[in-house]
């Protein structure tokens, strides 16, 4: 059974602020908490609280979710990926949490400037529990710039311009870093980098930002 401490903590777990300050998060769905394997601090149930379905977070839960460890990641967890997934602006929980999984998928890591948090119930959701795996840092946008210019790396942007180029040219490419910004704003760093635009119907206006990742990260291949 869950103590009334316990349960205070799990609700506390859905507000950013104190998922910093606790160090832990709420994961839903057996995958996600199979993926979050030894960062699991404890497992509950339907059976221990009667207040589960208002701890969770769906609105068909499970039968059970659990409170995980959030991994500390560094800049030198980052630094000797061949890839660096750069999100700008990009809120929506969904999309943060498929792109998660195509970094996982595409041995990348991934960067996060003013985008939807990694710890949040949604993208760990979403992620499939990815975000256990795959090296991830959150930075300002100044501080993220400063990185970024130091890094070495060659620098893609998704973007529509009128220089932009196929993302062929990604083919066989490495130590670089595709950044990519939301479908309303796009993107907002300043540094200079290889503009992509993934051919479509014109009518269309624009691509998803996961399934343009998608695509910019198979034809590295």
């Amino acid at each position: 059974m869950l103590t009334k401490a316990q349960e205070k903590l799990i609700r506390s777990l859905q507000h950013n602020k104190d998922r910093e300050q606790h160090g832990l998060c709420l994961v839903e769905g057996d995958k996600a908490m199979e993926t979050a394997g030894s960062a699991v601090d404890f497992i509950f149930t339907r059976e221990d609280t009667a207040e589960f379905d208002r701890l969770v977070t769906t609105e068909t839960p499970q039968d059970r979710a659990a409170i995980a460890r959030i991994p500390h990641w560094k800049e030198t967890d980052i630094a000797n990926y061949p890839i660096l997934v750069v999100l700008d602006g990009v809120q929506d929980p969904g999309n943060v949490g498929a792109i998660l999984r195509l970094c996982l998928g595409f041995n990348a890591a991934l960067l996060l400037i003013e985008s939807a948090d990694v710890t949040a119930p949604k993208v760990i959701r979403a992620s499939a529990g990815a975000m256990f795996q795959v090296p991830w840092l959150k930075m300002s946008p100044t501080v993220a710039a400063e990185y970024l210019t130091n890094s070495g790396r060659l620098f893609f942007r998704l973007e529509k311009r009128a220089d932009a180029v196929s993302p062929e040219i990604l083919t066989g490419q490495e130590h670089l870093a595709i950044i990519a910004g939301s479908e309303g704003q796009g993107i907002r760093l300043t540094i200079p980098g290889i503009s992509i635009e993934i051919p479509h119907d014109p009518r269309l206006e624009s691509l998803n930002v996961t399934h343009a990742l998608a695509i910019a990260l198979y034809s590295m291949r």
